[in-house]
């Protein structure tokens, strides 16, 4: 993992950003269709993860995860899905794109607090939402990323008219960057390759929040986790089943922010810096790992029992940010 002389910086700028500790807040946006999820679908070409230097940064966008947001668009051309607790025990996903470029993301929603900690790993991502908290904004202004919300002066975004506020937020990622940066641009941490001894099978495994759930179920014929949410398999918006080569449950602290959405729910703030413990879903069988990342500015190494690198399969990851188990 290449860092250079603007890992300090980075880490200083996020540090002055996140110790303001401003609590993030509550806000925020596709068709579907029927499939089963099984083989008649042609498998795509895998991303390298040792490509050539990145021409530019990762595009983080915040996506909207309840029932009226789904089937979101655009999730299925992400390198990385992080899926985070918000307000009322919901979820909201965070979608990281560096090799491929969809037309069109969403619903887009908005920004938490903890998002800056965790984008801290990226060299000046560029980070999409639909907004968030007052206070929170000058934080976001001052940290270490290149932020772009939603504006009336901005044609990234696009209202969808089959669809009802504030679901029907959508961003044309083209319109942000000209073209994917590469795989080199996802400074996370993560290594890939073949996969380490030992393991359980597993045909599945569930994430609950108190009012959301996530479910991945083991699939021979495609050789991927089925993606469920909420009970229900997820969509893609033409139809197609979401599906991970990898998927990271990662257990964490989640905390209480100081501050609230316009309903008086706290915003809970995701520790993503420290250590812990975690379970990696990969080739239909589970392994139990610890996770570290010692700084803001720092990707997150998940290692064995024996402390060697527990590498992910290649293709599309998941990480579920679960409370300590």
């Amino acid at each position: 993992m290449r860092r250079g002389t603007r890992r300090g910086r980075r880490a200083a700028l996020l540090t002055a950003a996140v110790a303001v500790s401003l609590g993030a807040a509550g806000c925020t946006a596709g068709p579907g269709a029927k499939d089963d999820g099984r083989a008649s679908h042609a498998p795509r070409p895998e991303r390298s993860h040792s490509a050539a230097p990145a021409s530019g940064p990762v595009l983080a966008v915040k996506v909207d995860n309840v029932r009226a947001a789904r089937p979101q668009t655009g999730l299925k051309d992400a390198d990385i899905v992080y899926a985070e607790p918000v307000e009322a025990g919901l979820s909201r996903l965070m979608a990281i794109y560096a090799t491929e470029l969809p037309e069109s993301v969403g619903p887009v929603r908005s920004a938490r607090e903890s998002d800056l900690e965790l984008l801290g790993q990226f060299d000046r991502p560029v980070l999409a939402f639909s907004g968030a908290q007052s206070r929170l904004l000058p934080i976001i202004d001052r940290a270490p990323l290149r932020a772009e919300p939603a504006s009336e002066d901005s044609d990234a975004y696009v209202r969808a008219g089959d669809r009802q506020a504030p679901h029907n937020l959508y961003l044309r990622p083209d319109r942000l960057l000209g073209k994917p940066s590469g795989a080199a641009a996802l400074t996370t941490g993560f290594t890939y390759g073949k996969a380490p001894a030992g393991g359980r099978a597993e045909s599945s495994h569930t994430v609950r929040y108190p009012s959301a759930s996530f479910a991945f179920t083991w699939s021979d014929s495609r050789d991927r986790w089925l993606v469920s949410m909420d009970g229900s398999p997820a969509r893609t918006a033409d139809g197609g089943r979401l599906a991970a080569a990898t998927v990271v449950v990662q257990h964490v602290k989640v905390r209480e922010s100081d501050f609230r959405d316009f309903r008086g729910s706290n915003s809970p703030y995701v520790e993503s810096v420290g250590s812990g413990e975690a379970e990696v879903l990969r080739d239909g069988r589970a392994y139990d790992a610890t996770w570290k990342r010692g700084a803001a500015a720092d990707g997150t190494t998940f290692t064995t029992g024996d402390g060697k690198p527990l590498n992910f399969a290649e293709g599309q990851v998941w990480v579920v940010f679960a409370g300590h188990s």
